[in-house]
């Protein structure tokens, strides 16, 4: 560890040059006056481990939470369409209504052959009590009465049908068809689609051997699973969905085409801001795992052999040390190799910190340099 540290001393100080020797021209002219400049300000934090919960973003496309299609029921021409493209419709509501003359004309006379059927049942009760018609001329009148009443029913059924109602509440699309078109002659015409948008889907696919890995991680201890089912939203711009989701279920087959498991999550979406057939990713807890290390992103520098981070050792001298970074959680990469609890990262001040000059550390937070380093976010808001 301690050749590689060097190492990597030897390049940072190379890729500083220039500026060293700015810096050393000026503190020549101080050491001359007499007067060593003060060791520079930075900000540390103090490395420790803790529990951090893993999570994994993967694309998807969302879909409605219900999709209804509004067919003819009934043949019919259409008189008139009575909502309004695009808007909110409820269950229930008439949405179509069809010439319905010949379906009255139909009801009107069912009803009258159900009329003459009752009457004829209702006089023959007391005549075949008295013998005066047979058993057989009664049990005919019944069952002219039960054809009556199911041809009632079948002549009420279409008449209804003349009036398209929605299937369900949402928000419907635009019409298929016009006034005065011939709808539902040899099947059921597709008039409009309603779909309800609020909760939404969002179908995502998870790779089936990165489902092998993680359970081969949770099988030998070195991660937990995650109990929490809350899920995020990062929209196409970058932005996060205001309101988190929950993840539903997971399929338990793999798709032998694509190698992948379909997965699915709700979000609420009361404002109607989520539409169906929009791409998003999802980002949902995947793992947990104990014993961490994290540390701010901007910490975490790059150079010409790979990761590196800015020390103050024991001497409150700055060190060089190499690392190796996982994953990002939120704004902080976790460190799988190179550090050590104790040691004091610098976060911000990073310019002024020169391999092996001494510096003052100051905690995160309550030294000069996380106003500095604040200021160019609070310009740019501005």
């Amino acid at each position: 560890m301690k050749t590689r540290t060097r190492s990597f001393t030897s390049v940072l100080l190379v890729s500083l040059l220039a500026l060293s020797a700015c810096g050393s021209r000026e503190g020549g002219k101080q050491q001359a006056g007499g007067a060593m400049p003060p060791p520079a300000e930075v900000d540390v934090i103090t490395v420790a481990t803790g529990s951090v919960v893993l999570t994994q973003d993967l694309p998807g496309r969302l879909e409605a939470f219900r999709t209804a299609q509004v067919r003819a029921r009934v043949e019919g021409i259409v008189a008139k369409r009575l909502f309004a493209e695009g808007s909110d419709v409820k269950a229930g509501d008439t949405l179509f209504q069809l010439d319905a003359r010949n379906y009255q004309a139909s009801y009107d006379a069912a009803r009258t052959d159900l009329g003459v059927a009752r009457q004829t049942v209702e006089r023959y009760t007391p005549l075949l009590a008295a013998k005066a018609v047979s058993q057989q001329e009664f049990d005919l009148a019944e069952a002219r009465l039960k054809q009556s009443e199911s041809a009632m029913s079948r002549a009420q059924l279409d008449l209804d049908n003349s009036h398209v109602p929605a299937p369900i509440a949402g928000r419907i699309g635009r019409a298929l068809v016009t006034e005065g078109a011939l709808v539902g002659r040899g099947e059921a015409t597709l008039l409009a689609t309603i779909e309800q948008v609020n909760p939404i889907y969002a179908n995502f696919t998870r790779s089936g051997a990165e489902l092998q890995q993680l359970q081969k991680a949770f099988d030998s201890g070195a991660l937990k699973r995650a109990k929490s089912t809350e899920v995020e939203l990062v929209l196409e711009d970058g932005s996060t969905y205001a309101q988190p989701g929950k993840l539903l279920f997971s399929n338990l087959a793999v798709d032998p085409g694509t190698g992948s498991v379909l997965l699915r999550a709700e979000f609420p979406n009361p404002k109607q801001e989520l539409l169906p057939g929009m791409f998003a990713r999802i980002r949902f807890p995947e793992s947990v795992a104990d014993n961490s290390i994290r540390v701010p992103q901007r910490a975490v520098q790059f150079g010409a052999q790979g990761q590196f981070v800015l020390l103050v050792d024991q001497e409150g001298k700055v060190a060089v040390r190499p690392v190796k970074t996982g994953q990002m959680v939120g704004a902080d990469f976790i460190v799988t190799e190179g550090l050590q609890v104790g040691d004091q990262v610098i976060v911000n001040g990073v310019q002024k910190a020169r391999p092996g000059s001494p510096v003052k550390a100051v905690p995160l937070g309550q030294g000069d340099n996380a106003a500095a380093a604040s200021a160019p976010a609070a310009t740019a808001q501005k």
